[in-house]
């Protein structure tokens, strides 16, 4: 039998909390809109959107789609901010394939683009992963994520006062070898592309440690680190980095898988930094994901599929609820409160 075969069924009895709706109204801080994992929402009608999104329970979603293109960015602003200004924040992004042609003038131009995206309407800068196991310069040297060349980017950050979403890394088993101790090699039958072996793309812990110097570096700068920071399997380094940096915040997204196989330490770190800790599903706004979501966060329960799927999507292993108090899921979950200090 194939291990793609291998469907296990828990005989655990365990209680089911069916969780339909949020204890709290949701800001969903990291979700997309266009095609991938946003799901082509951008062509479908803004009151299919919002009925979606009313259904969640989800009282404002951020795009991180990041586009630099005025026509891409300024068309997405029109028909979903301008429609429903509250509800929707758009984050801008950097194009880092002109490098080459650009040089070391980049990380002026980059801070220039960024000026306009605001002026556009963009509310944030979204950096994509391409940013740390693959950008290069014009002599085709990668790019560490705390390159003095980018200073005017943050710096220009912290003057428009807007949050730099920030993803430089992978869960830490996609930059490990594929060999039968890879708890991810699963997922590489689905997504080989998603693998990142050292070399040739540098080590996990080059990249994640470049990242907590920048953050440190840029104290003005508000930096979200996406994905629990890039680290979730680690939660007290990420822990010490949110003690050394109050301009840091860390999202949930796409890492529960993560934090729910280690109950008791995930718990202590939500209830330690939950002022700082955001929501975000990284879905699309799909009502199957964001209830597991909830459950994961408001319930007991044990031993559950962390996935919509019959085999969990990231790994071969189940979860457990956190069954975080009222006070605590109220400041992940995303009070308005969060968007003016986010912004202020």
């Amino acid at each position: 039998m194939l291990l793609t075969e291998y469907r296990p069924q828990p005989k655990l009895v365990t209680k089911t909390t069916i969780t339909t709706r949020p204890r709290f109204p949701v800001i969903d801080t990291h979700n997309h809109l266009g095609g991938g994992f946003g799901g082509g929402w951008h062509r479908r009608p803004v009151a299919e959107l919002l009925e979606a999104l009313d259904a969640a329970g989800v009282l404002c979603y951020m795009d991180l789609d990041g586009s630099w293109s005025e026509d891409i960015l300024q068309g997405w602003l029109d028909k979903f901010k301008a429609a429903v200004p509250d509800r929707f924040y758009f984050f801008g992004g950097v194009n880092w394939d002109v490098w080459p042609e650009q040089g070391n003038r980049f990380g002026e131009s980059a801070a220039g683009r960024l000026r306009a995206q605001v002026a556009w309407g963009a509310q944030g800068l979204k950096i994509w992963k391409v940013f740390g196991p693959r950008g290069r310069d014009q002599r085709g040297h990668l790019v560490a994520v705390n390159d003095s060349r980018l200073v005017p980017l943050w710096e220009t950050a912290a003057e428009l006062n807007i949050p730099v979403l920030i993803h430089v890394a992978d869960p830490a088993a996609f930059f490990d070898p594929l060999d039968p101790g890879n708890e991810r090699r699963g997922e590489f039958q689905v997504h080989r592309e998603w693998h990142f072996p050292s070399p040739p793309f540098p080590a996990f812990l080059t990249i994640i440690e470049q990242f907590a110097h920048l953050v440190q570096r840029h104290p003005q700068t508000k930096f979200i680190g996406a994905h629990v920071g890039g680290y979730a399997e680690n939660l007290g380094w990420i822990g010490q980095l949110l003690d050394n940096c109050p301009n840091f915040y860390v999202d949930i997204s796409a890492r529960t898988c993560e934090l729910r196989r280690q109950p008791y330490t995930a718990r202590r770190f939500c209830l330690d930094y939950a002022d700082r800790i955001l929501f975000g599903a990284d879905t699309g706004p799909e009502l199957d994901t964001y209830r597991l979501y909830y459950r994961f966060l408001e319930s007991d329960d044990e031993y559950f599929n962390y996935s919509p799927g019959e085999i969990p999507s990231q790994g071969r292993w189940h979860i457990y609820g956190l069954f975080l108090p009222r006070l605590c899921t109220f400041l992940i979950q995303g009070p308005r409160c969060l968007l003016d200090h986010l912004w202020n």
